[in-house]
């Protein structure tokens, strides 16, 4: 798959763009008014990963590539954004090229931080963007659901298919609840569903913006609030605390200083590392590596992916002529300390077209075009 790439939503002044400059050190402006974000600013991070460093230590490679995530920081919604609110329709049909929504809460009181709402109130403030987008594809579902009525009334069988998936998501949607909780009955309904690509089907990280003082646990009374809100909504959803404020002044630091300062917090890696690990967690991504002499590289693959399919990762006539994976699991390659000393140990397997990729794998395709 190409890089991940996660839209950063929230309301207004809830540290959204604090956050994404800390990320990608793009520097997005990031005063204290709303819709300072008025494009959406794109930036490309590194994912981290001790096992890439780990190869490149080992192999001293002339290149070093790593798997990549793309942060987009779209302007902080309103109330009635899906009817153009705001800057609303602009900033909705960005999310809808994300991969993942992260969806940044404000959890910390500041007198000099003015909020939209008036009071903080992470469980209202979650609930306004939810209920934003849930109106946004409503008006997608219902639009649909209209030309499809008129084709299943005459009898076509996918028609009607689609229609009842249709009307599901409607009362789900007019709820003000998630198309993520719509599960699919088969294959056909699940191409369905992803055909729409709707903003609510994307999975969701909450990043609850906590100040200084509640580190290292992150924890408050407005994140156990939000916490409780999520749990009951019953969605497929993921939350952790970082303050926006400290990884932006870690972002600033050169990498010792950025150690001795997390350890001075209690703290054993930063909100980023965190937070790029859980979009992959909830996502059901892994990498795999390539490494020779020239380059050492991680690729970013779903669970499940098979050799071939991996292959065509790295170019498309490595899937159209694959015929077999040279493969080395990682605890073998940490074992054996290199390359060269696994493959005379014999821990270096040929695996072909139904092997599924784990976690950490170091590959070789062979192929034939």
């Amino acid at each position: 798959m190409p890089n991940l790439k996660l839209g950063i939503v929230g309301l207004p002044n809830v540290g959204k763009s604090t956050l994404f400059n800390a990320l990608t050190a793009v520097g997005a402006p990031a005063e204290n008014y709303p819709f300072c974000t008025v494009e959406p600013n794109v930036g490309v991070v590194e994912v981290p990963d001790p096992r890439l460093d780990l190869l490149v230590e080992r192999i001293q490679p002339r290149a070093r590539t790593p798997a990549t995530v793309t942060f987009v920081d779209i302007a902080g919604l309103v109330k009635g954004a899906s009817k153009g609110e705001g800057l609303g329709n602009q900033f909705l049909a960005n999310i809808r090229e994300v991969d993942a929504i992260v969806h940044v809460v404000r959890c910390f009181d500041d007198p000099d931080v003015g909020h939209v709402e008036g009071a903080v109130d992470p469980v209202r403030d979650r609930a306004v963007i939810n209920l934003e987008l849930a109106l946004a594809d409503l008006q997608t579902v219902e639009r649909r659901l209209e030309k499809v009525e008129k084709v299943a009334r005459s009898g076509v069988r996918e028609a009607q298919v689609e229609a009842a998936l249709l009307g599901r998501l409607k009362a789900l949607l007019s709820e003000g609840a998630p198309a993520r909780l719509v599960e699919a009955a088969d294959e056909e309904e699940a191409r369905l569903l992803r055909s729409y690509n709707l903003l609510t089907a994307k999975r969701v990280l909450y990043v609850a913006n906590v100040a200084e003082s509640d580190l290292p646990s992150g924890e408050n009374a407005y994140v156990a609030a939000l916490r409780a809100a999520i749990e009951a909504d019953g969605e497929p959803a993921s939350l952790i605390s970082l303050s926006a404020r400290i990884e932006a002044e870690l972002s600033e630091l050169d990498p010792e200083e950025r150690a001795a300062f997390l350890a001075d917090l209690g703290l054993e890696r930063s909100g980023l590392d965190r937070l790029i690990q859980e979009g992959y967690r909830l996502l059901g991504l892994i990498s795999f590596f390539t490494a020779g002499e020239k380059e050492v590289r991680a690729w970013t693959i779903r669970e499940g992916t098979r050799a071939p399919e991996a292959a065509g990762e790295i170019h498309s006539d490595f899937e159209r002529g694959f015929i077999r994976a040279e493969t080395l699991a990682w605890a073998d390659f940490v074992e054996a300390g290199s390359l060269k000393a696994a493959r005379e140990r014999g821990l270096i397997r040929s695996e072909g077209r139904e092997y599924v990729v784990r976690d950490g794998d170091i590959m070789l395709f062979r192929f034939n075009v």
